[in-house]
């Protein structure tokens, strides 16, 4: 651990809302924290407030728990959507089932996967069996769709309205889950590699 006299507090900046909206160079803001502490709240004042200082502001909601429509009073979906009463700020909800179906029904085009007698394709069963066992992957791919649209946008700034804590954990820990998932199917595969082969 650092030696905290090596940290000079005259160094850091004015922890308050108005060093955050002075700071024209910020373009990522992430509002995180447990469930119920406010982050939608926080998410929202501090969007509307860089509405007044910035050209274009973006606020993201990744928590399944969308309350941005309820902040707002208006329904907001996946797609930015202009804030009523502000002509530069928009909001969008990502849901991560929603891009995992997404995700599931272009590799099934891709691959041209049959369905079996349930009407399930392979690929279908193997998505579902990757959500069930790995933690952290809803939300790795609702975070990988949701950088996909947000850096092809031209907004100033985005303000991230995040899962709670838990949820957002799991995604921060999901590549070092994913190797190990990878290490154990390179292990079968070495194993059976022959008789899968047959």
């Amino acid at each position: 651990m650092a030696d905290p006299e090596f940290y000079d507090d005259e160094d850091l900046p004015d922890p308050s809302l108005k060093n955050i909206i002075e700071q024209d160079t910020l373009q990522w803001i992430f509002v995180g924290g447990k469930g119920g502490v406010g982050k939608t709240t926080t998410s929202c004042c501090l969007g509307t407030q860089l509405a007044k200082h910035r050209k274009k502001v973006l606020i993201v909601s990744t928590d399944p728990a969308h309350n941005l429509s309820d902040a707002f009073c208006q329904k907001i979906g996946r797609e930015p959507t202009p804030i009523k009463g502000f002509t530069n700020l928009s909001a969008m909800e990502i849901d991560a089932t929603e891009d995992l179906d997404k995700m599931q029904r272009s590799m099934e085009d891709a691959t041209g996967a049959g369905h079996d007698e349930d009407g399930n394709s392979g690929i279908q069963s193997l998505m579902t069996e990757l959500t069930n066992s790995i933690p952290g992957i809803d939300e790795a791919m609702s975070f990988s769709e949701l950088m996909k649209q947000v850096q092809n946008l031209d907004y100033d700034v985005v303000v991230f309205d995040t899962a709670p804590t838990g949820h957002t954990l799991r995604l921060l820990s999901f590549p070092t889950i994913l190797e190990k998932a990878f290490g154990k199917l390179m292990d079968l595969k070495d194993r059976f590699g022959g008789l899968i082969g047959q």
